[in-house]
């Protein structure tokens, strides 16, 4: 019986344990092609980035290889070229994959100059981006704890009173993934895109955004997203918004 209760809770675990742990951590990403890249670092190190640019985007969109420091070096390229969407989207990317409090500054202070919504420059938001850095290494010794834990509990025959105490900390592990777990954000895409009170076209207005605007997304209705928006709840055509994750 012990041990079929211990394969039920280790099973549980790694189950929370995959589900929490984002794709880009599953899966190793193949290294990209020397000779391609290092013809467009050469072109980099040179600032024609116009013309390295397209070698670091096959990589990126073509060959599904990438890496937070490409993505911060595209973000740089698109920037001198003066394409404010395109290097605050690869930044956003960068930061999803690595989370930084340098490569937040950076979106902040170009989002500062385009008048762009949704970066705030705060203490706050940059204790926020600490919490998401070390977010999945601090699930992951969690999870570990608790298998350790239920393995020594069974071990030791220990009472119902410890038992209860390991469901306590089983539930931390709970509110620590509800809580702090980073939500997805998006890019407004389209210029002009509306922002409505409810998922229809007929839902009361309440603001147009500009293309490189941020939003977190809390959920989806059909072909709507739902997001926050400056401290409230709007809806956004899924066409209008390109998610981050």
């Amino acid at each position: 019986m012990r041990t079929l209760l211990l394969g039920l809770i280790i099973l549980l675990l790694c189950g929370l344990a995959t589900n929490a742990t984002p794709n880009n951590q599953q899966k190793k990403t193949p290294r990209p092609t020397a000779k391609s890249l290092e013809q467009a670092d050469s072109l980099f190190a040179a600032g024609q980035y116009e013309a390295a640019f397209p070698a670091y985007r096959d990589q990126v969109w073509q060959q599904r290889r990438t890496t937070p420091e490409l993505l911060l070096k595209m973000a740089y390229a698109q920037q001198q070229l003066g394409h404010y969407p395109a290097a605050l989207l690869y930044l956003s990317l960068a930061q999803a994959r690595q989370p930084r409090v340098r490569t937040w500054r950076q979106m902040a202070a170009l989002a500062v100059q385009h008048r762009l919504v949704g970066y705030p420059a705060t203490w706050q938001q940059e204790l926020r981006v600490q919490a998401q850095r070390y977010y999945y290494p601090g699930l992951q010794a969690l999870l570990a704890g608790a298998v350790i834990g239920a393995i020594w509990l069974l071990w030791r025959r220990s009472p119902r009173g410890a038992w209860v105490g390991y469901a306590a900390y089983v539930g931390l592990i709970g509110v620590y993934l509800h809580l702090l777990r980073p939500a997805p954000a998006a890019l407004v895409a389209r210029a002009g895109a509306t922002l409505m009170a409810g998922p229809s076209a007929g839902a009361a207005w309440l603001s147009t955004a500009a293309v490189g605007d941020r939003v977190l997304v809390l959920g989806q209705q059909d072909i709507w997203y739902r997001v926050r928006w400056q401290q409230r709840e709007a809806f956004v055509r899924a066409a209008d918004l390109l998610v981050v994750e």
